[in-house]
């Protein structure tokens, strides 16, 4: 059987490759991490989308099996990041953003493929874009190429990390999930998805619920507007 192991945060990336892989695989299991993020309501909201999925894609929510929960809270207990305490949020003398979670997506791709190794799953999926604001030296393909072969080394089997967004924008992202879902999948991601770094949910924009402020906010509200003129 062709099967995947998606790390489904709750946000709009990884909900955009959630959708693609329930398309492109005939069984899809999910796995989300408690890491303290200040988001921290995007694991709520991922059940929403969930259930999204059970109600409007019922052929496709069929393909799904275990959602696996991880706690990596130790990843805040290293150092505060703006990602895991009241820290602003701003470029730092390294040139990232104090966004940036050392050795977060490593860690989480480490897990995740320890959990494919005991589920018979060697297809990993992840939202990691390279085209992204930030920078990330955890989300360039280069990372994941390399980190690909360590696992398969490390663990003796042919693993996979599959990247659907690595090279396109935000707003092709927004492109994406109306090509492979139409405006249900849309609406679905604008409502039940979570991108906002300050977890503010009190606000519905266009393009969903956030501060409107923060880099993540700007990302997905800018990709937003520039798909709706692409498409004018």
């Amino acid at each position: 059987m062709n099967k995947c192991l998606v790390m489904f945060s709750g946000g709009q990336d990884s909900a955009t490759c959630l959708f693609w892989a329930l398309q492109n695989y005939d069984y899809v299991e999910t796995v989300k991490f408690d890491y303290n993020q200040r988001h921290k309501v995007e694991l709520d909201v991922r059940q929403e989308f969930l259930d999204f999925l059970k109600n409007d894609f019922k052929d496709l929510y069929a393909k799904l099996g275990n959602d696996h929960a991880i706690n990596a809270t130790n990843l805040s207990e290293l150092g505060e990041t703006a990602m895991t305490a009241e820290i602003e949020i701003e470029f730092s003398k390294s040139g990232l953003p104090t966004t940036f979670v050392p050795g977060r997506n490593l860690y989480f791709f480490t897990m995740t493929s320890a959990i494919g190794y005991r589920r018979d799953i060697y297809n990993l999926v992840g939202g990691m874009c390279e085209t992204d604001y930030s920078g990330y030296p955890d989300c360039r393909r280069t990372t994941m190429d390399n980190l690909e072969k360590t696992l398969s080394l490390g663990m003796d089997k042919e693993f996979k990390i599959v990247t659907p967004l690595m090279w396109i924008d935000k707003a092709n992202t927004w492109k994406m999930a109306q090509e492979i879902g139409d405006e249900k999948l849309v609406e679905g991601i604008k409502k039940y998805t979570h991108s906002c770094y300050k977890g503010d949910r009190s606000k519905f924009h266009e393009w969903g619920y956030g501060c409107g402020e923060c880099p993540a906010c700007e990302l997905r509200s800018n990709g937003h507007k520039l798909w709706k003129e692409q498409q004018s």
